[in-house]
């Protein structure tokens, strides 16, 4: 018992270990960035703008939702909420990984890797039983970041060059990523699956009638989110053995 819990104390250290562990999520970035390379430049981006916000910005469901309300000039405010409420998981598990960093990772270290602690490399990072140290983090989200950055690129690229039909099509890809992943945890979970039937009926709302139409895209992915949220939070409060980062 004491050699198993010396051992799961243990720190991993490794910078090759984490680009090991970081390729099949680099991988799987690249299909998913080239469909919003593909989305940007359909919305009205250059391709060096569709990589920029890559670059600065790491997290598929923010700029999707970031795009078009910065590109139809929407209020700043608006922008920031939508991703506030969108990025806000991310808060929670820097803080739930926060918890597995040996010394080596000091404040400048935890900011540049917090950058980067998208869900895929919280799981993979959460699931060590060892303590983290810098180098493998770094090795973990360097390829990752790569692989979205890069797929972006040729998503732009493509999309300046591919006929309208075909973009159009590889540009749903990237809702299907969506629907992909909230299915599995909505047939598991029918909290999950009756907040996501408020969502979209609220969002329904928003598109076919008349007087709510004039509600800007940003503001209806906040009140949509709130609204759903808030509603099953006071239905179904979850107990503290179910809370799970």
């Amino acid at each position: 018992m004491h050699l198993a819990s010396t051992q799961n104390h243990k720190s991993i250290n490794s910078f090759s270990q984490g680009l090991k562990d970081g390729l099949p999520i680099c991988l799987g970035y690249v299909s998913v960035a080239f469909a919003f390379g593909i989305f940007a430049v359909n919305t009205g981006l250059f391709p060096w703008q569709a990589v920029a916000v890559s670059m600065a910005n790491v997290t598929s469901a923010g700029q999707l939702a970031g795009v078009p309300i910065m590109y139809g000039g929407y209020p700043l405010v608006e922008i920031a909420l939508s991703q506030l409420i969108i990025n806000m998981r991310y808060a929670l598990m820097s803080v739930s990984l926060s918890q597995k960093l040996d010394s080596t990772m000091t404040t400048f270290h935890r900011l540049i890797i917090s950058f980067a602690n998208t869900d895929e490399i919280f799981a993979v990072a959460s699931g060590r039983a060892q303590l983290l140290g810098r180098r493998y983090l770094y090795g973990l989200i360097i390829t990752p970041y790569f692989g979205w950055v890069l797929g972006t690129l040729f998503g732009a690229i493509a999309g300046n060059i591919l006929p309208t039909i075909i973009t159009d099509a590889l540009g749903i890809a990237i809702y299907a990523m969506f629907i992909a992943i909230i299915v599995p945890t909505a047939k598991k979970n029918k909290n999950v699956l009756g907040v996501i039937l408020v969502s979209v009926t609220l969002s329904c709302c928003f598109y076919f009638l008349p007087f709510l139409q004039k509600v800007s895209s940003g503001f209806v992915i906040i009140i949509c989110a709130v609204v759903s949220a808030t509603i099953f939070s006071i239905i179904a409060p979850l107990r503290k053995n179910q809370l799970k980062i």
